[in-house]
């Protein structure tokens, strides 16, 4: 089980394409290296998700980034779907109690993303069976493939360190995690 986790956290899935492998993504090696708070609202941000259910997890994390101004309210419905559809084609839980819900969107100006703690974790059709505790939704205009991807595998990759992970689960507010997120950004 644990090689079958290992193996989906260095591969990102992306609808509509095969599983890219972080590898054949160049974020680091003598190009800037995207920072997770150059996309992440810094408003979309919630320390303690009440949601125990896929579906409203995924609206709740929209509700946020719609409270945060980045979305207009009119476009929730078709972002959830469109997020939920992506789901449909197989789960963002990764494993290691991580998701990464993600989609592309005509109602989305900009690539953004929101972040979202569980206490009590969450059933998310995990590729290990285990809860998710901590959520990163990435959306994206829809012809924004390279910073999708580049993002996408950011974000994996960072979720790879088990202190890392340990360290965002502990957190207790917004500012804490602001604070952990830009420490490991600054890392690189």
């Amino acid at each position: 089980m644990a090689q079958l986790v290992e193996r989906n956290l260095a591969k990102v899935d992306v609808a509509g394409s095969n599983p890219v492998s972080r590898s054949s993504i160049k974020i680091d090696q003598g190009e800037n290296i995207m920072k997770i708070m150059d996309f992440l609202s810094r408003k979309a941000i919630l320390p303690d998700i009440k949601s125990n259910k896929k579906e409203d997890v995924i609206k709740e994390l929209v509700d946020a980034l719609i409270n945060a101004g980045e979305i207009e309210k009119a476009h929730r419905a078709k972002l959830a779907e469109a997020l939920m559809e992506r789901e449909s084609l197989g789960s963002t839980a990764i494993g290691q109690g991580i998701a990464i819900p993600h989609a592309k969107s005509e109602c989305i100006a900009n690539l953004v993303g929101a972040f979202g703690l569980s206490k009590k974790g969450v059933d998310f059709d995990s590729l290990d069976g285990e809860p998710v505790y901590i959520f990163f939704l990435l959306v994206a205009p829809q012809d924004s493939a390279g910073p999708h991807l580049k993002a996408l595998a950011r974000i994996s990759r960072l979720f790879k360190d088990k202190y890392f992970r340990d360290s965002l689960r502990a957190c207790a507010d917004d500012e804490t995690i602001i604070k952990v997120l830009t420490q490991e950004d600054d890392r690189f």
